[in-house]
């Protein structure tokens, strides 16, 4: 009588690695990523927010949280033997940039050398899709339409130079290693869960002193907010073919600064607030006071996002009180 021995191979699944993933976006983009049924794995050292923004997941049997610097390379490749990534989300990044104008070795180390940890570990483990967060800080203090394909890009923060000196790394490494690398340069991005900016600190002020507010610069500084619901939709709809590109992603309307201490005070039901101006056309060194995308390449590519500038600010206000 023979016995057949059936023997059940269970597949090594592909999992998605999100760095930074427990700051605000890339807890958003975590939250998507598992509604799609897509295993997460988020590594983060745990700055701005303290983990509170993913405590939500960690129950979900697809995630799993690993709380580590991505600048310590032995950890980084450990984690990348451990798991087979089949595409990783770099958000890690500092993304506070009056904080590191007064220390610059804070961008070098957390929004460069993050990269180029990130890089070497997918380049020694054979990882070829990256979609990298960068930021409309890389094209400098210009006033006509920012483009894809600007020349001539000079940062005035160490932010935006951090940034931009990663896009170039990631070129490289694309050419070098036959990478899928997708480079989405975000505006300002603004939505529930917000650890800092115009919306998160008016929000503090006016808790504590709710007849005066004072805004940084003159409160003329116009810029794009984007909806962060609407950023994450966009960074899912990315395609990955071999080699490195670029997408503004924002919207076609923008705010000024009093707008948003505005919004912020209708929501929290205030009238009557005195705006108090620090003066100047910046809030602060590093500051780009005004700039608009051309987004006619992210829009070719069939997104648009749902909500304008104003009414993400509003939302966002709402959703933070």
């Amino acid at each position: 009588m023979s016995v057949t021995v059936r023997i059940e191979v269970t597949e090594k699944k592909t999992k998605t690695l999100v760095a930074g993933g427990a700051g605000f976006i890339g807890s958003h983009l975590i939250d998507a990523l598992l509604k799609r049924g897509e295993h997460v794995v988020c590594v983060d050292k745990l700055g701005l927010g303290g983990g509170n923004m993913i405590g939500h997941c960690l129950d979900n049997p697809n995630f799993e949280f690993c709380e580590f610097d991505i600048c310590d390379e032995g950890k980084v490749n450990a984690l990348f033997e451990r798991h087979d990534f089949g595409r990783v989300y770099h958000l890690a990044a500092n993304s506070d940039i009056q904080k590191s104008g007064a220390d610059p070795a804070i961008d070098y180390r957390d929004t460069f050398l993050t990269t180029v940890s990130l890089l070497n570990a997918m380049r020694k483990h054979n990882v070829k899709e990256l979609l990298f967060s960068s930021t409309s800080a890389v094209y400098g203090d210009k006033r006509e339409l920012l483009r894809e394909d600007a020349g001539d890009l000079r940062p005035i923060s160490y932010y935006g130079a951090a940034k931009l000196a990663s896009e170039a790394f990631i070129s490289a490494y694309a050419a070098m290693n036959g990478l899928a690398a997708n480079i989405i340069r975000f505006p300002n991005v603004v939505g529930e869960r917000l650890t800092h900016g115009a919306i998160f600190d008016f929000i503090a002020k006016l808790k504590k002193n709710s007849k005066e507010l004072e805004i940084l610069g003159d409160g003329r500084q116009d810029k794009p907010y984007i909806y962060v619901e609407d950023l994450v939709e966009a960074m899912l709809l990315m395609k990955y073919n071999e080699g490195f590109d670029i997408f503004n992603v924002g919207v076609d309307s923008s705010t000024t600064v009093r707008r948003i201490a505005d919004i912020v005070c209708e929501e929290i039901g205030l009238k009557d607030v005195e705006y108090k101006f620090t003066g100047g056309a910046v809030g602060w060194l590093g500051d780009v006071p005004r700039f608009q995308y051309d987004l006619s390449k992210i829009h070719a590519f069939g997104w648009i996002a749902k909500h304008t500038s104003d009414e993400a600010v509003r939302l966002a206000a709402r959703g933070s009180m």
